[in-house]
């Protein structure tokens, strides 16, 4: 009966061990996957902060926390179990759907420098004294997070990929709520820096109180910067997807040539190379996310002019 008991312990201890192993794999792929996703996190978390822009402090971060929300019912609830199935079944056309994406995100993107070069300041002083309408801006910052958030994680598939069905599972999960953790956690203390300050320009110590004047200051520089960054972003990851796309596609044309760009100015670079080549690279599919943007924003504007200029001859 001892003995009975203790082979029973023994075997206990050895799953116990296998659990805690497959645990640790779990935890270090999840880990490896999030610091492969982290460029579309830096990108996701410099898009979502100019969605709040002008907004009433009050409102700044029950609109942060939609968001949040709405960002963790797409990974968790459409993008985990379409990406998971489209892996196990249909694999070739997880490229394709990530093109797409890439594809409004140039659009996006385009479509913002556009408004910026021709009547963004009259759209704004028509429009000044408003309160934007917060399930538009709930609606417009989850649909790019969405394309943000499908990349982050097909790339964190591609880490996993030899893992069974289940840990994939498991480990897009913990990445899927670790980085909308992150990510929107982030934007929470950018959008409430100016509060902060404020509190601080009230304390009694002088130089407390001269960090929180500047605080205050810059928080209108900073939110300007990080809405600048984030169209780029759009841009840059946008036309990145679309490059890498083409080339898992069989067209290496275009990323061929960009590659050796920027494997030429890595290797004439120096020390500097990984920066210089990683700058080249960035540049190039900022550029490409342009052009493709703006044509596809030239389409929709000729489509959108003629469907209304039909519609005014329809009514007369």
């Amino acid at each position: 009966m001892a003995g009975g008991l203790v082979a029973l312990l023994d075997d206990v201890a050895v799953i116990a061990r296998a659990a805690a192993a497959s645990v640790d794999d779990i935890g270090v792929a999840a880990g490896r996957a999030s610091v492969k996703a982290a460029g579309v996190v830096v990108d996701d978390a410099a898009v979502t902060p100019q969605y709040v822009r002008g907004l009433a402090a009050q409102r700044e971060l029950p609109i942060v926390r939609r968001i949040a929300v709405g960002s963790l019912r797409n990974k968790l609830l459409v993008l985990l179990p379409a990406v998971l199935l489209l892996s196990q079944f249909l694999p070739f056309l997880l490229t394709p759907i990530l093109m797409l994406g890439g594809a409004y995100l140039c659009y996006e993107g385009a479509e913002k420098v556009w408004h910026r070069l021709h009547g963004g300041s009259a759209g704004h002083a028509t429009q000044e004294d408003e309160l934007p309408d917060e399930d538009t801006i709930v609606a417009g910052a989850v649909r790019t997070d969405f394309i943000l958030s499908a990349e982050i994680m097909v790339i964190s598939l591609n880490e996993v990929v030899d893992q069974g069905f289940w840990a994939r599972a498991v480990i897009l999960a913990i990445v899927a709520v670790a980085i909308t953790v992150l990510v929107y956690g982030f934007v929470g203390l950018i959008v409430k820096m100016d509060d902060v300050g404020l509190r601080l320009a009230e304390l009694p110590r002088a130089g407390v109180a001269r960090l929180g004047r500047g605080l205050v200051k810059a928080m209108p520089l900073l939110l300007t910067g990080l809405t600048v960054v984030g169209t780029a972003a759009m841009l840059w990851v946008g036309g990145h997807i679309l490059l890498v796309g083409s080339d898992e596609l069989g067209l290496q044309a275009l990323y061929g040539a960009v590659h050796h760009v920027e494997e030429a100015a890595h290797e004439a670079t120096g020390a500097l190379g990984g920066l210089v080549g990683w700058l080249v690279d960035t540049l190039a599919s900022a550029l490409v996310g342009l052009v493709v943007g703006a044509l596809l924003v030239l389409v929709v504007t000729l489509t959108l002019h003629r469907r209304t200029a039909g519609a005014g001859a329809a009514a007369h």
